[in-house]
């Protein structure tokens, strides 16, 4: 009787009845004990009948391993339904195994949806499996037989499978079912054993026993399965953070490399411009020469800050000294560098926001906030403007950029903090500002996240932590 749920479909290579070769992960298990135990179930029922000469009610005993069977073959078939109509969604649809904590509520609500139906459909199958087993004691001898040590396997069982609310619903129908057997079953004389009539001190010793029994069981196993579960969550993050630290140091590598390669020809460039300015002080010349001449400086200087700050931002940043500011500052901070500042607008914030402590690298969160307004920049039409405004909540400074552009899609969304992503036209960025912005955050404990509706505009919210107090 022993059964198992299924919290979602994920790769298993198991073939199974009905589903082979089939992505079902726990439910490959639920199938596989459920078929376990109608053979386990029939075995022992024909060995009773014909090798231990036991008389035994043959008909309920093998109706009952009858109706195991059939619901598991009702399920296997429900099983494979949803795999193919699953094999059938795009990638981006929640019941697929792409689904990702990116996506909108109400596709994140989709998912667990399909997870909750499972979940009650494998619960559903564990409590007829309880029962099942309850009936078959009934018509066997009851609490003498010795097959009723399986309401223990059941309740462990469901107890790793099934979420731990749940598990304890087992445990009450196991319960139950023990104590009706204790005074109501058939008995089986070969089993010495029968019901009883009154609540006399053995049977309450046994009902105590049981229900302590399960109860122990049910607690201990549902603590240690909820353990090992946040065990593997933390070790999927950790896993996650260290690809992530992999990335980030193959793009320092990439930043400190180009920093190095372009650093040579720019200074030749930079000296053979200062000469040429010299050489033509005092040479009549047009007024667009001497123009040019100081853009290109002009051009040159930013070009070494902007190495600089690429380099700072892939991964130096997290190195460099570490400042007591304010929000004020840090936003006063941003500001330096920006690009078409008269398009940029500031919210005045109060001043327990303004001089709110900060402890952070400030160069390095300024220019990942920089890339932030910059892109809202890029983003929006030529006369469109940024609003910047700054918030304290709870434990967090929140920095707000909401542009005016035509914001984004799920799909861009999902995706705008990947490296080498853009959505800007070739020549215009090559996707690592908010990769880098994104990473700079992360590893103070902040965290970047976009808010946007297709038409409207989209809003980045920079959270950082705020310093504890000793």
């Amino acid at each position: 009787m022993v059964t198992q749920r299924s919290h979602s479909l994920t790769k298993s290579s198991l073939p199974i009845p009905l589903v082979s070769k089939a992505p079902l992960g726990s439910s490959a298990w639920l199938l596989y004990l459920r078929w376990s135990a109608v053979i386990g179930q029939l075995m022992t029922v024909v060995a009773a009948a014909f090798i231990t000469q036991v008389e035994l009610a043959q008909f309920p005993l093998l109706a009952c391993v009858a109706l195991t069977a059939i619901t598991n073959l009702a399920y296997g078939i429900w099983l494979r339904f949803r795999i193919e109509t699953k094999a059938k969604l795009p990638a981006n649809q929640p019941d697929n195994p792409q689904h990702s904590e990116t996506d909108w509520p109400d596709q994140v609500a989709s998912h667990d949806t399909t997870a909750n139906l499972q979940h009650t459909v494998a619960l559903g199958l564990m409590l007829l499996d309880l029962v099942t087993l309850t009936v078959m004691l009934y018509f066997s001898g009851g609490t003498g037989n010795p097959f009723s040590f399986f309401y223990f396997v059941n309740l462990a069982v469901g107890g790793v499978m099934i979420r731990p609310k749940a598990a304890w619903s087992l445990t009450v129908v196991a319960i139950v079912g023990y104590t009706l057997l204790l005074f109501h079953s058939i008995p089986v004389e070969a089993l010495g054993a029968a019901p009883t009539a009154r609540l006399d001190l053995r049977v309450a010793g046994l009902m105590l026993a049981f229900a302590t029994c399960s109860s122990v069981v049910t607690y201990f196993v549902t603590r240690t399965a909820s353990q090992l579960k946040n065990r593997e969550i933390e070790l999927r993050k950790t896993q996650a953070a260290r690809a992530a630290s992999q990335r980030l140091q193959g793009l320092t590598s990439l930043a400190a490399g180009a920093a190095h390669e372009l650093a040579t020809p720019l200074s030749t460039i930079d000296v053979i411009v200062r000469e040429l300015s010299r050489h033509l002080e005092d040479i009549d010349k047009p007024d667009s020469v001497t123009t040019d001449l100081q853009l290109i400086d002009a051009q040159l200087e930013m070009c070494k800050q902007i190495l600089q700050r690429l380099r700072a931002s892939a991964g130096d940043s997290m190195a460099q000294q570490w400042d007591h500011t304010t929000v004020g500052e840090l936003i006063d901070t941003t500001l330096e560098g920006i690009r078409d500042p008269h398009r940029v607008d500031v919210a005045d914030g109060t001043d327990s926001v303004e001089l709110q402590p900060l402890w952070i690298p400030q160069e390095a969160v300024a220019q990942a906030i920089r890339n932030l307004i910059h892109n809202g920049l890029d983003a929006s039409s030529d006369s469109g403007k940024i609003h910047v405004e700054a918030k304290v909540a709870e434990h967090y400074a929140k920095i707000l950029v909401i542009d005016q552009g035509e914001g984004m899609s799920v799909d861009v969304m999902g995706r705008a903090s990947d490296p080498f992503f853009t959505t800007k036209a070739p020549g215009s960025g090559i996707g690592l500002g908010l990769f880098l912005a994104k990473n700079v955050i992360s590893q103070l404990g902040g965290e970047l996240r976009f808010e946007s509706t297709p038409g409207a505009g989209t809003a980045a919210i920079v959270s950082i932590p705020l310093p504890q107090r000793a």
